[in-house]
């Protein structure tokens, strides 16, 4: 298992990248999705490229309240099958399972999301997994 990054949502993209930069973080990526409208921008701190911040920019979004502008802690995993039979059979929910192979969402006892990441690619789509719904969110 490997961290990869923690993800925040953001409102005002230049303040935010305003403030991290005067923190000491700089871009190492963006992209933008016009399809779903948001946009993703990856920071780290320079020599330490992969402990990353991801923020993401719902370009419809008004605000957020409640502390949903926290996203999700990231690792990648070498079998996401694997991990995610390891998490359900010790009693945890997976929220989104990993029905194309590479992605899944868990939560912590206290609600925090963790999306679990397919390492070096996509496996390919399998049951249980393929046909699993989403429970509750993620």
């Amino acid at each position: 298992m490997k961290y990869l990054h923690t993800m925040i949502r953001v409102t005002d993209v230049p303040a935010t990248l305003n403030f991290f930069e005067l923190l000491g973080l700089k871009e190492v990526r963006r992209f933008d999705n016009e399809a779903g409208r948001f946009t993703l921008i990856f920071l780290a701190a320079p020599g330490d490229e992969e402990a990353q911040v991801e923020l993401t920019h719902n370009w419809d979004e008004g605000g957020y309240t409640g502390g949903r502008n926290f996203g999700h802690l990231a690792y990648a995993v070498d079998d996401i099958y694997a991990s995610c039979q390891r998490l359900m059979d010790g009693g945890v929910t997976i929220n989104r399972p990993p029905r194309d192979g590479h992605m899944a969402f868990v939560k912590s006892p206290d609600g925090i999301s963790v999306e679990l990441l397919q390492a070096n690619g996509r496996k390919e789509p399998a049951e249980p997994w393929a046909s699993m719904p989403n429970t509750g969110s993620w």
